[in-house]
């Protein structure tokens, strides 16, 4: 079954392949914009350490439904705390930390609570969801940012950690 247990360790991967995308990236790099209306690398990296804060908050206080003004409220917060972020220094150790905090709140999580379903208002479809569907969302949430981290990096002229571990492996097997 895969439960608490796994989806911790899953986005301990994911966070540690997060952190070495973000240790790999020049920090003259971080105010990179792949267009005008997007996030720079460092403000998606800071996105990525803040984001996964009111999932904890809101499960950790097992809050049932979700409204638009509570979550405004949280999006402005995570805005404030995305901001403080400055430097690729502070943006890495908050990635570490907020990892850590994050695996550490999931993997004491029971099926029982993992099964308990959130609701939301209209016009949010599905309208409810068990917390399990929300927290693994915070995992792909992740990887699609990282995905996106991904592209950037070839756009700066570097090659990602994950393809250049698969060439080596590559180069090894010929």
């Amino acid at each position: 079954m895969y439960g608490a247990k796994e989806l911790a360790e899953g986005f301990r991967t994911v966070r540690k392949n997060t952190i070495q995308l973000a240790e790999d990236i020049p920090a003259d790099k971080y105010d990179f914009k792949a267009a005008p209306d997007v996030k720079s690398v460092g403000g998606m990296l800071a996105h990525l350490a803040v984001s996964p804060r009111w999932q904890v908050a809101m499960h950790d206080d097992r809050v049932t439904s979700v409204d638009f003004a509570s979550f405004g409220t949280r999006l402005a917060q995570a805005a404030a705390e995305e901001q403080a972020l400055q430097t690729k220094e502070q943006i890495i150790a908050a990635l570490e930390q907020g990892g850590d905090q994050f695996v550490t709140f999931v993997s004491r999580l029971t099926p029982d609570v993992l099964a308990e379903h959130v609701t939301f208002p209209p016009p949010v479809q599905p309208s409810r969801k068990t917390r399990f569907e929300m927290i693994l969302g915070v995992k792909e949430h992740e990887m699609h940012h990282r995905g996106q981290l991904m592209l950037i990096q070839r756009i700066l002229g570097i090659v990602p950690h994950l393809t250049r571990q698969r060439e080596a492996r590559a180069a090894a097997r010929a």
